[in-house]
């Protein structure tokens, strides 16, 4: 609990910042108070301190403390970004700032709750934040196409999870989920309540970006700011899909076979749709995006196995999160210039800038799920836990779009080594230097060390 006031009163200090005009100061600001509670966070989950907060409409568990501490990391490295991203835009980076605190707060209240009302709150609180900067450009018409997209397939999303909430409730008579978790052990269990859990799930499948919810992925990733796509693919994803997991478990779902059966073919659907549409893109951050609808088809896997699922889920939300951020901070710096992000911006960017092209090479073999990366032994973790589920065919599939996905990643790679320098790029920015440094040797050191963070659930 004391990790989601923290939050919320760093970004009220952030607008109090405007007033005052430190905007100089309020990054670096930030970024401690960030750490300040991350470490909190930490030490939380070090001392087990775990229970629920205003009648069990906050609950603190490892799950949430761990969770939490991730999307720490993840604004931590997105908002140090944002100095250099919004340095043509002084006078508003402090709205820019305190909306990615306010998105980060949503986040840990999406994985801490325990009443479906502050979930539904939770998710509301990070999805206007994403509506809001998906449109930021305003002289920019993709970027109004997209924050008029996503505001409008957000808005039904979130009017189908309300939908399936009002069920669950006219069910069970509670939006408390440790209720209705002790009530759906009942051996009549009202029709409403298992209709309900639909419309969540379906609800969630689009925030996820999941096949076949995912038509306004593609579109508003390529139209957002960069460093909003950024926090799309990573912080935004990883929260909706922790937040899933969470639900169906904090519930007490019963998920029957055939609910099993539907997880498998959106996996499938997810899996192969994401990357055989990444294989024909030439914008960098369309075929993210496309990739990034391939990865909520792996994370859905966790699904099948409720009860032992949550460290490996903890730990490839780890893994595609930080090599998400490594390669927007090279994409951001390189394309910096630019009206786009097409793979040609990357052309020789192995001969003029050896470093940033090395770590891009090393966040994109993580996704693509090659040995040494944390993205490998993350697959291997949830394939482990798919086959003794007793999905075997499923794991073959994800095994063959795994070979694929390499494909479109090469693509990247190839143009960075083999093709010759198409433009001089002047300057260099440290802040993204480190942010791209920080977050591939983190996932490097979860690749070799994944006990970290597997074992902290279990």
């Amino acid at each position: 609990m004391s990790t989601l006031i923290a939050i919320t009163a760093l970004g009220v200090v952030c607008l109090l910042f405007e007033i005052l005009n430190w905007r100089k100061a309020m990054i670096p600001f930030t970024i401690l108070g960030l750490l300040g509670t991350l470490g909190m966070t930490v030490c939380e989950l070090v001392d087990e301190n775990i229970g629920s907060f205003y009648n069990n409409m906050v609950v603190v568990d490892a799950f949430s403390q761990s969770f939490s501490s991730l999307f720490i990391v993840l604004t931590i490295f997105l908002i140090a970004m944002s100095h250099n991203f919004y340095q043509h835009h002084q006078a508003k980076i402090s709205d820019y700032i305190a909306i990615k605190i306010f998105l980060l707060a949503g986040a840990v209240a999406m994985v801490s709750f325990g009443n479906l009302a502050m979930f539904f709150l939770g998710i509301e609180i990070l999805s206007i934040s994403l509506y809001i900067l998906a449109a930021s450009n305003r002289l920019n018409v993709r970027s109004n196409e997209a924050g008029m997209k996503y505001f409008l397939m957000g808005s039904f999303a979130s009017g189908i999870l309300l939908f399936g909430i009002c069920l669950i409730y006219g069910g069970m008579g509670t939006f408390d989920v440790a209720e209705i978790a002790e009530l759906s052990h009942s051996a009549e269990l009202p029709i409403w309540f298992p209709i309900g859990i639909i419309l969540v799930t379906i609800g969630m499948f689009f925030k996820i970006a999941a096949v076949p919810f995912h038509f306004w992925a593609p579109d508003v990733y390529e139209g957002s700011p960069a460093l909003t796509t950024a926090t799309m693919s990573t912080l935004a994803k990883v929260t909706a899909m922790a937040t899933l997991y969470k639900l169906l478990c904090a519930m007490n779902a019963d998920v029957n076979h055939a609910f099993q059966i539907t997880v498998v073919v959106v996996s499938i659907a997810s899996m192969t749709v994401g990357n055989l549409m990444a294989l024909r893109q030439a914008n960098v951050k369309r075929m993210l995006a496309f990739s990034g609808i391939s990865h909520a088809g792996f994370m859905l896997m966790a699904l099948l196995n409720l009860n032992h699922a949550g460290g490996a889920l903890l730990y490839y939300a780890a893994a595609y999160a930080l090599a998400g951020i490594a390669a927007f901070a090279v994409i951001l710096y390189v394309c910096k210039d630019n009206d786009n992000e097409d793979v040609t911006n990357f052309h020789g960017l192995g001969k003029t800038n050896p470093l940033l092209a090395a770590i891009l090479t090393g966040a994109l073999l993580s996704m693509a799920g090659i040995p040494v990366f944390s993205g490998f032994f993350a697959k291997l973790a949830l394939f482990s836990l798919t086959i003794k589920s007793g999905y075997l065919f499923l794991v073959i599939v994800a095994v063959i779009n795994s070979i694929i996905s390499v494909g479109y990643y090469f693509k990247l790679i190839l143009a960075m080594y083999t093709k010759e320098p198409n433009q001089q790029r002047n300057g260099t920015s440290m802040v993204y230097y480190g942010v791209a440094f920080a977050s591939i040797t983190l996932t490097i050191l979860l690749g070799l060390f994944p006990s970290l963070v597997m074992d902290l659930l279990g």
